[in-house]
């Protein structure tokens, strides 16, 4: 009896693991205004691959088996789904008006704001239907699911707000007021935290994801930051924070939300994206056309990549 439990449960880790692909070490980049998306190797910090996407590639992230690249192509109202062993478009789904950023769920759902029309759509990527829309505020931006996806939160730039939509009803269940123009939003890693950047207010908020109340905000004192994307270290202990005009990554302690460190990189910083280890960020340079990698335990960076035109969106598959 207990070999054939033993014999049952090898079956059942093999056939679960199966479903889930190799770490590719692969970074890729969308770029907004040449309509493709950089492939990087993140063991020489080359680019080995440029896909052309479609027409301004913005928000990007993987499947929750990592077998695909979504992409949101804005001016075709889709995403774009990227096959990664063969790094060819396979299909695309209808996003709605203009899809900017986006968030996959652990059940594969993917959340997407929909800038132009002030909701967050929800589509199914196995049915490519859209499942929900859903009204948040004006200008929706950021988009983050939380890791046992109950939540999905969303920032809406003109109203000024944290949208919280709880997933089983698809319904909003709280507006968080902050600071003005809110961006980026990244979950710790149990979910008990979530942090939102704010890029004219100049702030940096941590919203308690039981009370959905704000804990804590503080200001980054830098000349011309504008905070944008973000992004939690695996021990939950430091966030980075790209700002955008201020032309670095900004190292803050995630609970006091002290600065540590400030890391120079490209010109117009935007999207960021961490190694599994965390030991590596890469954050797309907008004006600068490049790809910055930054060594977190120096705090320095260490390559300067050139990838397309305008890069925007950055996703890790390590």
């Amino acid at each position: 009896m207990m070999k054939l439990k033993n014999i049952l449960l090898t079956t059942l880790i093999m056939a679960s693991t199966a479903v889930w692909a190799e770490p590719s070490h692969r970074v890729f980049v969308t770029n907004e205004k040449d309509n493709t998306v950089s492939v990087i190797d993140t063991k020489t910090n080359e680019v080995t691959n440029t896909i052309n996407i479609g027409e301004r590639p913005r928000g990007i992230g993987l499947s929750p088996d990592q077998k695909l690249l979504y992409v949101a192509i804005s001016e075709e109202g889709a995403i774009a789904v990227v096959d990664l062993d063969t790094l060819k478009v396979v299909k695309k789904l209808d996003a709605g008006e203009d899809p900017e950023t986006f968030d996959v769920a652990p059940n594969g759902n993917i959340y997407i704001s929909n800038e132009d029309d002030a909701q967050a759509s929800v589509i199914d990527p196995k049915t490519g239907k859209i499942i929900e829309v859903i009204p948040v505020g004006l200008e929706p931006e950021g988009v983050a699911v939380s890791p046992d996806g109950s939540l999905a939160l969303v920032t809406s730039e003109s109203t000024n707000m944290v949208h919280v939509i709880d997933t089983a009803k698809h319904k909003v269940v709280k507006n968080i007021l902050v600071a003005a123009r809110p961006r980026g939003l990244a979950f710790n890693s149990d979910g008990s935290l979530a942090y939102s950047t704010s890029e004219v207010g100049n702030e940096v908020t941590i919203i308690d994801t039981k009370s959905l109340s704000i804990i804590k905000q503080a200001s980054i004192d830098l000349p011309n930051s504008k905070p944008m994307d973000i992004a939690v270290s695996p021990d939950d202990k430091t966030i980075y924070v790209t700002t955008g005009r201020g032309n670095s990554v900004v190292v803050l302690d995630a609970k006091t939300l002290e600065m540590k460190a400030n890391v120079p990189v490209g010109k117009r910083v935007w999207g960021l994206g961490m190694t599994r280890d965390g030991s590596r960020l890469y954050t797309a340079d907008g004006v600068s056309s490049t790809v910055s990698v930054v060594d977190t335990a120096t705090n320095k960076t260490i390559k300067t990549i050139e990838v397309g035109k305008f890069p925007w969106g950055v996703v890790v598959d390590d």
